[in-house]
């Protein structure tokens, strides 16, 4: 499969952005771990144009993680092509790699942004999203374009395939959707039948990938079998789980599933992303940022509150790793389900 000119092989397996997860340390683990592509947490247009630093901090990228898309999401056109344009720049605006893609977020359900018409809100307004679209791929001609997106505003309105079509005649390069609706959130089961409808669409000729409810290599290996996907996409169920990638791949390459990960290994994994988080956000932030991951690793470990409780309170980068080895001696043999914190 290609996005533009950029080669992600046969079946990719790429990381969803999510906001507060999806940082620099989080994406190169995922890449290690097979990930085919990655994508920045999502990046304010409005945020963008107003020269916030935070938000431009957000469009760092680093050579391990390539090829990686930016995100962008806004309600506002000219802010959302003056942040397109920006992000084509993110080399020269926030250092480091730089965009290798250019995506738009038409997809994230949450009320903040929705409710002001970004995101998923702009499944109300087909015509202005396929018109932001236009603009975009006109206005950075020299980067791949893709959307993510979902099935429709709600089970009244469900226009992906139709827009589909709209989206693809902008010119982009991919489409990503969620099999589920922006007034479904996360509830419910994923509905992958009207992406399968899009990319069976005779019309359609981008690559699409599928999103929504794959959290186990099984699942995967249906999702592509079933609706002939050309890629897939995981977000929640890699959130303590970044080795999902590992395991979808190498039962996708040959036929047979990976057994569990044991919490020895699990241990190596998160030193080396608690590494990762201290070399790319320094000591205060790196330590802080990844309190919400290091939890997450060892869900369903018996007797494990008052180690969690710990990991997850202490300042101290050596305490930390201290409290890590005291994990693989307590517990390291033990090889929990590879559930991470999916459907929470």
């Amino acid at each position: 499969m290609k996005i533009g000119n950029i080669d992600l092989g046969f079946r990719p397996v790429t990381l969803a952005p999510m906001e507060d997860v999806t940082d620099a340390s989080f994406r190169i683990l995922c890449r290690e771990a097979g990930a085919a592509m990655v994508t920045t947490e999502f990046v304010s247009s409005d945020g963008l144009v107003r020269d916030v630093g935070k938000t431009i901090a957000k469009m760092h990228t680093l050579e391990e993680e390539a090829p990686v898309a930016v995100q962008i999401y806004g309600s506002i056109p000219e802010a959302m092509v003056d942040a397109a344009r920006m992000a084509a720049r993110a080399a020269q605006l926030a250092g480091g790699h730089g965009a290798d893609i250019i995506d738009i977020n038409f997809g994230c359900p949450v009320s903040k942004i929705a409710g002001r018409g970004a995101g998923s809100g702009m499944m109300r307004d087909p015509d202005k999203m396929v018109a932001i679209t236009r603009a975009i791929v006109e206005a950075v001609p020299d980067k791949p374009v893709t959307v993510k997106t979902r099935l429709g505003w709600d089970e009244n309105s469900k226009i992906i395939v139709d827009l589909a079509e709209r989206l693809q005649d902008c010119g982009i390069a991919a489409l990503t959707i969620h099999g589920r609706t922006r007034c479904q959130m996360y509830k419910g089961e994923a509905d992958w039948t009207l992406i399968g409808e899009v990319k069976n669409n005779p019309r359609m000729h981008i690559p699409i990938i599928g999103n929504g409810d794959v959290n186990s290599a099984g699942r995967a290996l249906e999702m592509f079998e079933r609706y002939g996907v050309d890629g897939i996409m995981v977000g929640r169920a890699s959130f303590g789980h970044p080795w999902i990638f590992t395991e979808i791949r190498h039962l996708l390459d040959t036929g047979e599933e990976l057994p569990p990960m044991s919490v020895k290994d699990r241990v190596t994994l998160a030193k080396r992303h608690f590494r990762l988080s201290l070399d790319v956000k320094g000591q205060v932030t790196g330590v802080y940022e990844m309190r919400r991951h290091l939890s997450c690793y060892f869900k369903g470990l018996r007797d494990f509150k008052e180690t969690r409780i710990k990991l997850v309170t202490s300042r101290d980068p050596g305490e930390i790793f201290d409290t890590l080895d005291y994990v693989a001696a307590q517990w390291g043999a033990e090889t929990p389900a590879s559930e991470g914190v999916y459907g929470i």
